[in-house]
């Protein structure tokens, strides 16, 4: 199974079985150790601010955080030495977010949201992604760094 293969089974997954990301419409568009993107349609359950007709912070920082997850996982799996469904499942299982910034930008409106993530530093126990949402204008809403267990 090469690198691409089992980050597609482990998006797969993670797509089907997260039930709070379901809730939220959130899906991993793409899973990989470079980048990673979460993409999702506006709902009006995800209304912040009824007036405005603007995300809820929340939700901006849980896609965040989703992304900054995603990545992180991805950069253990393209480190495993060996590799197969029970050791991914095993070394993803000690990811947990440690903390999450993030900096509000502009109102989030729109009607289809991506957030993408990559890697700042990755290191055995710890790793530090950077993350960004936009909606399909391009509009830059939020940023965020998120700091990960991994090990």
């Amino acid at each position: 199974m090469d690198k691409h293969q089992r980050f597609a089974l482990v998006a797969q997954l993670w797509n089907q079985n997260m039930p709070f990301n379901q809730l939220l419409g959130f899906e991993i568009s793409r899973f990989d150790d470079e980048r990673s993107e979460i993409s999702f349609s506006w709902q009006d359950k995800l209304i912040g601010n009824p007036m405005q007709k603007i995300l809820h912070g929340g939700v901006t920082a849980s896609a965040l955080d989703l992304a900054g997850g995603v990545v992180a996982a991805a950069n253990i799996i393209a480190n495993m030495d060996e590799v197969n469904p029970k050791t991914i499942q095993e070394n993803i299982s000690k990811l947990g977010t440690i903390d999450l910034r993030t900096d509000f930008l502009r109102p989030g409106r729109g009607e289809h949201f991506v957030a993408s993530a990559h890697i700042i530093r990755s290191g055995s126990k710890v790793a530090v992604a950077r993350m960004e949402l936009h909606n399909e204008l391009g509009d830059h809403i939020a940023f965020g760094t998120g700091t990960y267990m991994v090990g």
